[in-house]
């Protein structure tokens, strides 16, 4: 199936008690394999069509405000439209999650695909210090498998959650093993898990109040160093990543998502020619690996950072090796995407 269409059957099968989105190319799969499923006759899963984006990300808002499990997905100006919200769900310590498919910009730019979204999900688009966990599928079977995850990270931490795919990996086919069907929670099973969560006022609970309004700044600036403690805890704990003949490479490809998929043939190639090059995928972009990545550089000769874009995530590499390692970045732009030959290339001309 589809990438769209395995994050779609996913969210039916890990327990999701609503999904809330608006149809954009290239993800548009998604809502439409949830209103061909009908989840809601047979698990109980809302699926809602909203009037926006910007209606969507607030009713998954409301419907995390409520403990309960909430869900959209959209593609690079629909997610653009959705910042405030995000910043909402992150000021007031909620668990949502969203899929961005991504596209090439900016503006309305193209609905092919593109990884021009990085800044956008890893740095927050919206106001304020927070930040934002970031998924990176590089494979139609992580898209179904990071929808469960996504929710896991996101309730463990109290803060949204993305799934930052793109245009590739949601429309290629490939088969995948689909979760298992996980139960859908009660309201008490909510309320025992979720005691932040503002349920209503019943005899023997106290209503909950959600926001991320505080008008004192004192009181305004406890919220952040909490954030920020959080934040701090995320990055020691859920750094993940994955390595692909490093080893005994003298070069390194730094890659996430379908650029990823592409510079595993690079690899190939290059090897074929007598050049000693690896991987580096990372999976989480927030957390980013940095520290994992400094590391494995210090044994390479330079260090390449492949991405559909102008050059973004080769910012955080570079911070990350600080120097001591020369670091260069390869990219389409438009919504091209680059053959494998023009990063071996790339690899010739500017690290070699």
């Amino acid at each position: 199936m589809k990438g769209n269409e395995a994050i779609a059957h996913a969210a039916i099968r890990c327990g999701c008690d609503g999904y809330f989105g608006y149809p954009i190319t290239p993800q548009s799969e998604v809502i439409e394999t949830l209103a061909e499923q009908k989840p809601w006759e047979t698990t109980g899963m809302v699926v809602v069509q909203a009037e926006s984006e910007l209606a969507s990300i607030y009713m998954v808002y409301g419907a995390a405000g409520a403990g309960k499990r909430a869900m959209t997905s959209s593609s690079s100006p629909g997610i653009a439209l959705m910042q405030e919200g995000i910043t909402y769900l992150a000021g007031a310590e909620l668990p949502g999650v969203f899929v961005n498919v991504q596209r090439g910009g900016p503006g309305l730019g193209t609905i092919q695909p593109s990884q021009g979204d990085y800044f956008q999900a890893t740095r927050g688009g919206g106001n304020g210090d927070y930040n934002v966990i970031v998924l990176a599928p590089a494979s139609v079977q992580e898209m179904a498998d990071f929808v469960d995850l996504a929710f896991e990270l996101a309730f463990k931490y109290r803060n949204p959650a993305m799934i930052l795919s793109d245009g590739v990996i949601g429309q290629m086919m490939e088969k995948v093993v689909l979760p298992p069907f996980k139960p859908r929670r009660t309201d008490e099973e909510v309320i025992k898990q979720c005691p932040w969560a503002s349920t209503g006022k019943t005899k023997n609970r106290v209503r909950n109040v959600i926001t991320s309004l505080e008008l004192k700044p004192e009181e305004m600036e406890k919220r952040n160093l909490h954030l920020q403690e959080k934040y701090a805890e995320i990055r020691e704990k859920e750094v993940r990543f994955e390595t692909q003949q490093t080893d005994d490479a003298e070069y390194m490809i730094v890659a996430f998502g379908s650029a990823a998929r592409i510079a595993q043939k690079a690899i190939e190639i290059a090897r074929e020619e007598g050049i000693k090059v690896g991987l580096f995928r990372p999976i989480t972009l927030w957390p980013f690996p940095s520290k994992q990545i400094a590391d494995m550089a210090r044994t390479k000769k330079g260090v390449l950072v492949v991405e559909i874009n102008a050059g973004q995530m080769v910012q955080d590499v570079r911070l990350a090796i600080n120097g001591e390692v020369k670091v260069e970045q390869f990219g389409r732009l438009g919504g091209i995407v680059p053959e494998p030959e023009e990063i071996v290339n790339a690899l010739k001309t500017k690290i070699m």
